[in-house]
């Protein structure tokens, strides 16, 4: 999962980039809130963590400006705003969750699981598509009686294409999935872990759409490759 955090206070930021990174997620940091509108509005995100007291733009302007443009990124609001009707002016704006400082990562966690399984209806167990199922909080792929623990990069790949079965991912969408814009990656990077990916699922689970991208086959994930 790709996640924007947008957080001025950069001792915090950098532990909870650290604690986000540990549960198989991408994260991308601001610390502007006139920046976080430019990439909410411009990029894919499959959620944003937002403090509301931000440079140039307030977090709760940030939330306004992303819903009046069609973004319908889940959106946590993380502050130290803690009264019921800042609450509520959040939530009225488009917020998902609210939760204030000084909070328990444990919680964040919690919450995180909550929003984006609303937007997946994913089953409590893991994200199924044809005879592939993948528990987002292990990093587990099954597939008949097999369990394989997926590294972080192609569990990046599969969950993605497990969310949006039979439809075309481009390579950059993958990519922002995979490193968010951190720069450095080889540039057969994305179909080496295709690859790997390939060998688990089916080949023919996942097809390479010429000149585009990739597409997870539902029909395909469903049926037994032959020996």
């Amino acid at each position: 999962m790709r996640i924007l955090l947008v957080e001025d206070d950069h001792h915090l930021a950098n532990t909870m980039l650290d604690m986000l990174r540990d549960d198989q997620n991408t994260v991308d940091w601001l610390d502007d809130g006139q920046q976080a509108v430019n990439a909410l509005t411009s990029e894919h995100f499959d959620l944003a963590i937002l403090d509301l007291t931000l440079p140039r733009l307030d977090g709760l302007d940030v939330l306004k400006a992303t819903r009046k443009h069609g973004v319908q990124t889940p959106v946590i609001i993380l502050t130290a705003r803690a009264g019921l009707d800042e609450k509520l002016d959040g939530l009225d704006a488009g917020a998902d969750d609210y939760l204030t400082k000084p909070f328990a990562m444990a919680e964040l966690k919690a919450r995180i699981r909550a929003v984006t399984r609303r937007g997946i209806s994913a089953p409590q167990n893991g994200l199924t598509v044809g005879a592939l199922l993948l528990n987002p909080e292990s990093g587990q792929l099954t597939r008949g009686d097999e369990v394989i623990t997926l590294p972080r990069s192609e569990f990046q790949i599969l969950h993605y294409l497990m969310r949006h079965p039979d439809q075309v991912a481009t390579r950059r969408r993958l990519e922002e999935q995979l490193y968010g814009w951190d720069q450095g990656a080889e540039s057969n990077a994305l179909e080496v872990h295709i690859h790997h990916l390939r060998r688990r699922v089916g080949k023919a689970t996942i097809r390479t759409i010429r000149g585009v991208g990739y597409l997870l086959d539902s029909q395909a994930a469903g049926v037994p490759e032959c020996p």
